[in-house]
């Protein structure tokens, strides 16, 4: 009886636990499977124990120049979304325009819409263009594809910032540049972050827009695609933990900083 009445109050708690471990768990075989040693060419099956992929991480032929494309498509499709983000979001938030319902409805057509529609879409917008598909179609098609999560992120932090505490700044004569730079935009600064965050994590995942539009250009999950037809190199794993790390150590680091900030005020 005892059981059940500990069981009954820890129900959620347990039940989040389990959800978290089962979403964790393909993180935990992608990091086990970095330290093995396959006999043969598919790193499916435990062998044995080997630092030899994390010593050699671009040990495979065009993995690391793959690795650095998809990278850079990432860190520039991050920023150019994000400011273009930020600015959609207080455009739609602080200014009454006409079509400004139709615009937001508008925003959310690339979140809905189906990738493969997205991704068809654009390549046949850069074949009417004449465009080279490669390099610069990859980008602006992450730029159109991540707009609108940042726009989401961004619009969301907006609405809910008090607009007293920017019109205190101007009563204190603030310039509009000021209010916005020391009051606005740090308030608005968690929005803008997480938009940047899933800007650059949905740009370097992307697999089926990039491979409409990438021409010769070979990214990172085109990469990993096509190696996993030939035999999936313990290299990939590696890259895929140390992805992983990263990510939990920016979430992390962020916690740290908002728990003092918080101590502070308090």
């Amino acid at each position: 009886m005892a059981f059940v009445n500990w069981l009954k109050r820890h129900l959620v708690v347990i039940a989040g636990l389990i959800t978290l471990g089962y979403l964790l768990l393909p993180n935990v075989i992608v990091t086990v499977f970095s330290f093995n040693k396959p006999k043969g060419r598919f790193n499916y099956e435990w062998q044995q124990f080997s630092l030899d992929a994390w010593k050699q991480p671009c040990g495979v032929a065009d993995m690391c120049g793959s690795l650095s494309i998809s990278l850079r498509i990432a860190a520039l499709a991050t920023i150019g979304a994000t400011i273009l983000g930020t600015m959609i979001a207080f455009a739609l938030v602080r200014y009454r325009f006409r079509a400004r319902g139709a615009v937001n409805s508008l925003i959310f057509l690339p979140m809905a819409m189906p990738e493969v529609v997205m991704a068809a879409s654009l390549l046949t917008l850069f074949l009417n263009l004449g465009a080279q598909l490669g390099f610069w179609t990859i980008l602006i098609a992450h730029i159109m594809f991540c707009l609108s999560f940042v726009v989401v992120a961004v619009k969301a932090r907006v609405m809910s910032m008090d607009p007293r505490l920017e019109e205190a700044a101007r009563d204190l004569y603030a310039s509009p540049a000021q209010t916005f730079l020391r009051v606005t935009l740090p308030i608005a600064a968690p929005g803008i972050a997480a938009g940047a965050l899933l800007s650059f994590a949905l740009s370097f995942d992307d697999f089926i827009i990039t491979n409409f539009n990438a021409g010769s250009t070979v990214t990172f999950p085109m990469f990993v695609w096509g190696s996993a037809q030939r035999g999936t190199p313990v290299q990939i794993n590696v890259i895929g933990t140390t992805m992983f790390l990263v990510a939990v150590l920016l979430v992390l680091t962020s916690m740290v900083i908002s728990n003092r900030r918080n101590k502070q005020k308090a």
